[in-house]
C-alpha cells in the first residue's frame, strides 16, 4: 500500500509541477501559442508518461519464467485487453484532441498526437523484457504514478473544462456513463 500511495502522490506531483512549469513558460507549437497550447502539451505529456507502465506489464509477462505466460497474455488476456484498451484509447485520444482543436491544431496534428501518446508502450515492453528483475519491482509504483497523474489531470484540467464548456446535464451524464462502464467491465473481468 505504501508503494502505491507513493506512486500516486508522485504522479499527482508530476502533473502539478508540469502544469506550473508550463504556466510560467511561453509554450508554442509552430505559430500556435497560449493557454490552449499549454493545456494540449500537458495532456499529451501526461498520456505519454501514462503509456510506459502499460509496456512494462507486457514486457514483464513475456520475460517471466512461467511457461506460456507471455503467450497467454498475448492471446487470452490480449483479446480481453484489446477491447478494454480500445475503449480506453477512445477517451484518451479524445482528451488529446479536444484541447488541441480548441487551441487551433489541425485534424492531422490531433490524430498523430493521439497516436504518439502510445509510443512509450513498445519501449517499456522492451525495457521490461530485458530488465525484468528491475522492472518487476517498479510495476506497482509505475502503475500508481500513471494513475495519480491521470487522476490529477482529470480533476485539475479536464473535468472543470467539461463542466464549464457545456451544460451540467451532458457532463454529468458522461461521467455517470463512464463510471457505469468501468463497473461493468470490472464485474465481467472479475477485477
Amino acid at each position: 500500500i505504501g508503494t502505491v500511495a507513493a506512486g500516486t502522490a508522485a504522479g499527482v506531483a508530476f502533473l502539478l509541477v508540469s502544469r506550473r512549469a508550463l504556466a510560467r513558460s511561453r509554450v508554442h507549437v509552430g505559430s500556435l501559442e497560449g493557454a490552449g497550447v499549454r493545456r494540449s502539451v500537458l495532456v499529451f505529456g501526461v498520456l505519454l508518461v501514462h503509456s510506459l507502465p502499460e509496456g512494462f506489464a507486457i514486457g514483464t509477462a513475456f520475460a517471466s519464467d512461467t511457461e506460456g505466460l507471455g503467450l497467454f497474455v498475448l492471446v487470452v488476456v490480449g483479446a480481453i485487453a484489446l477491447i478494454a484498451i480500445a475503449l480506453q484509447n477512445v477517451p484518451e485520444g479524445t482528451s488529446v484532441a479536444i484541447p488541441m482543436q480548441a487551441a487551433g491544431f489541425g485534424a492531422r496534428q490531433q490524430f498523430w498526437a493521439a497516436v504518439g501518446t502510445s509510443a512509450p508502450q513498445p519501449v517499456g515492453a522492451l525495457l521490461a523484457y530485458f530488465l525484468v528483475e528491475q522492472i518487476q519491482g517498479l510495476l506497482s509504483f509505475s502503475f500508481a504514478f500513471a494513475a495519480g497523474a491521470m487522476l490529477a489531470l482529470v480533476v485539475v484540467e479536464l473535468a472543470p473544462e467539461a463542466y464549464r464548456r457545456g451544460s451540467l446535464v451532458p457532463a454529468a451524464a458522461g461521467t455517470a456513463a463512464g463510471a457505469a462502464l468501468l463497473l461493468v467491465l470490472a464485474a465481467v473481468l472479475g477485477v
